[in-house]
């Protein structure tokens, strides 16, 4: 493979760019580039049988099945998939015609293409409008013309090489489009960290000859991940046969990684098109390897409907069985996903996934959030969660993790987490030049590092104990107990006591007259020196009920009561009628109980000395095990890796604030002078 080749290329046609400056914005000339790279090399593909396939064409009835009329074209085009084109026209007869004629011509030639590649440009890149708007700009022939020079030819340029020269291109372009960087484009040195994960201690599985490993991205953008898992596997083993899977709901996207697919000879009809989570292109199909980045923080309330409906009709046998996110963010239903994806065989499945910080700790007790992490380590499926530095994403400066999952863990990592912290400074260098929001980057040997630690499996070793460390699966689990204490309160007739009274409805609902009396005898009743405990203020509302001659309903005495009650603790604790104490719920709270630890001797050592009255609530239970309190899981990468750093002694602090003091003094001296 020469590097000489694909680098002047991917110059050639950034020089061809460079042509649209002035008609059009920056982040517009990947819309016109990308799709006339990928007609020019499918022109080339299929230029040594272009006679042969119009004569069969021409043979075949009109009536025919379309797929058995593919099947037939597509055989004779031989240029890997579905791929051929019916029309009179190539890149080079095209070029002969007027120039006045060239975009009909160009519409020709496109709907003379195989049904599939016809909507990549017509339907998903809409490159008939381009085609109209460089007309229109006087562009389109200068710009067809340059792309005609364009040596692509397989005879010129292998699959391989044209993979690497699209896969530059996509980059390029993603960088000077930050708009959309972000959203399409997950930044080289991600991937290539995610990919070395992945395929870390698994030298076994990719050894051999014949061997297929299968290779899915459910949220595929235009197939970074699918082509660096690819490289990175057939560097190991150029034997090794890789298939690869994809979906993705944005339509430029999705063209571009299905084109990917075809200039590279893979079968592009594996690259779906659709929303993962509500039409699954691939169901009922497992894959070896699976890895993703799903998008942050996305709502998909738009689409709750059917995610809900088989949330609750399969459970378990779907994929959302172990629960369900917040609406606002749909990270976790990817994740849930890819893991019903996973093949229940003797290698298993290995899945890779960066996410934002959401997953980790979002969501108490029972969430969803909560349950589906619970589901996911009491499964034994998580193997390392990776914190990556911030402001190394071209759309957003914010935190991401890498998270490895694997249904086939080795011995020594059954029951544990491994956590990296690879965020801080050693794993990270400034860019000469901001991206967007990307001002950092992980360089080769920071990454071979944390591919390391990940793959020794290092517990606080020497020279790691601040950025690697392993845990039981259960010690991030708590169980949260609901801690009650005893309603003491006294009443007391006040202005404030009374002004809140007078705001509630059923206060309201008396006639005038009767609200001005019942503030009288409230007064009587319940002010002074009255008798101010519960039975007190019973019969004191029995005495106003008597002078007013009606009966006090429950929501008004309910009402009173709250607005002339006064938390007192001095007072008596209050009784139901069957004798327990009536807890106060504003002094209700929750302890989080690690789970290893027993709820009862947790209480008894933090919170019996310290509030002699409290008691646990024991009807609040666990839905899952019954016990008391609901368990909830969470991962704070803060709590394991926090690091103390002690504030500057005062008299530092002293010293500098006297000298930006003389220093101000000086200049003001200069200004009234």
């Amino acid at each position: 493979m020469s590097q000489d080749t694909i680098n002047n290329n991917a110059s050639f046609i950034w020089s061809i760019a460079e042509l649209l400056r002035g008609d059009f914005k920056q982040s517009e000339y990947g819309k016109i580039v990308l799709p006339f790279t990928i007609l020019r090399r499918l022109d080339c593909l299929l230029e040594g049988s272009k006679q042969a396939v119009l004569e069969t064409a021409s043979g075949l009835p009109d009536e025919m099945d379309e797929q058995m009329r593919m099947t037939i074209l597509s055989e004779i085009a031989a240029a890997g998939g579905q791929i051929y084109n019916t029309s009179q026209f190539t890149f080079s007869t095209l070029r002969q015609q007027d120039a006045r004629q060239l975009r009909s011509n160009l519409v020709d030639y496109l709907t003379g293409f195989s049904p599939n590649v016809r909507d990549i440009f017509i339907e998903k890149f809409k490159f008939t409008e381009i085609l109209k708007d460089l007309d229109e700009k006087g562009s389109l022939w200068m710009v067809f013309d340059r792309f005609c020079q364009l040596p692509i030819h397989p005879d010129e340029v292998s699959n391989l090489e044209m993979g690497y020269l699209f896969e530059e291109l996509i980059r390029r372009f993603s960088e000077i489009s930050n708009e959309t960087a972000g959203e399409h484009f997950t930044p080289r040195e991600v991937v290539r960290l995610l990919v070395d994960l992945l395929l870390a201690n698994d030298d076994e599985a990719l050894s051999g000859k014949g061997i297929i490993r299968r290779v899915y991205d459910p949220a595929c953008g235009t197939g970074g991940m699918l082509s660096v898992a690819e490289e990175a596997m057939k560097e190991f083993n150029p034997a090794l046969n890789v298939d690869l899977f994809g979906q993705e709901l944005n339509g430029e996207s999705f063209a571009i990684c299905k084109s990917d697919m075809m200039v590279k000879g893979h079968d592009a009809s594996r690259i779906a098109y659709g929303n993962t989570l509500t039409q699954d292109a691939h169901k009922g199909e497992t894959f070896h390897y699976m890895l993703s980045n799903p998008p942050y923080g996305v709502d998909w309330k738009k689409y709750a409907a059917p995610i809900k409906e088989e949330a609750e009709d399969l459970g378990y046998d779907g994929r959302f069985g172990a629960g369900l996110p917040r609406i606002s963010d749909g990270q976790l239903l990817f994740v849930q996903h890819m893991i019903e994806k996973m093949r229940d065989d003797e290698k298993g499945s290995r899945v890779g996934i960066v996410m934002n910080g959401s997953p980790l700790f979002t969501g108490g007790a029972g969430s969803g959030e909560s349950e589906i992490r619970r589901w996911m380590l009491e499964n034994d499926l998580v193997e390392a969660i990776i914190a990556l530095p911030t402001d190394i994403f071209y759309n957003t400066g914010i935190q991401t993790y890498i998270w490895i999952l694997s249904n086939r863990k080795p011995e020594e990592r059954r029951g544990k987490v491994q956590l990296i912290d690879a965020s801080g400074e050693r794993f990270w260098q400034s860019m000469r030049k901001s991206l967007g929001s990307k001002r950092r980057a992980i360089g080769d040997d920071a990454r071979a590092e944390i591919v390391r630690i990940y793959e020794e499996f290092l517990n606080g070793a020497a020279g790691y104990g601040d950025v690697s460390k392993i845990f039981d699966t259960t010690d991030f689990g708590y169980r949260e107990i609901r801690v009650e204490r005893p309603l003491r309160q006294r009443f007391e007739v006040t202005d404030e006591g009374i002004a809140t009274l007078k705001a509630t409805k059923p206060f309201q609902r008396l006639e005038p007259e009767e609200q001005e009396q019942m503030i009288d005898l409230l007064h009587d009743a319940l002010g002074g020196e009255n008798d101010t405990s519960p039975k007190g203020v019973e019969k004191g509302l029995k005495t106003i009920a008597a002078g007013m001659g009606i009966k006090i309903a429950a929501p008004l005495k309910k009402a009173i009561v709250s607005a002339m009650s006064v938390r007192d603790e001095e007072a008596e604790p209050e009784f139901d009628k069957e004798g327990n104490p009536v807890p106060d719920t504003g002094l209700r709270d929750h302890e989080l109980v690690p789970l290893k630890e027993d709820w009862q001797d947790y209480f008894a050592r933090e919170v019996e000395p310290f509030v002699p009255d409290a008691w646990v609530d024991t009807s609040h239970r666990d839905a899952s095990d019954g016990d008391v309190g609901r368990v909830g899981y969470e991962i704070n990468f803060n709590r394991y890796f926090y690091q103390y750093v002690p504030p500057r002694p005062l008299s530092e602090i002293d010293g500098e604030l006297k000298m930006l003091e003389a220093e101000i003094a000086g200049l003001l001296k200069e200004v009234v002078a």
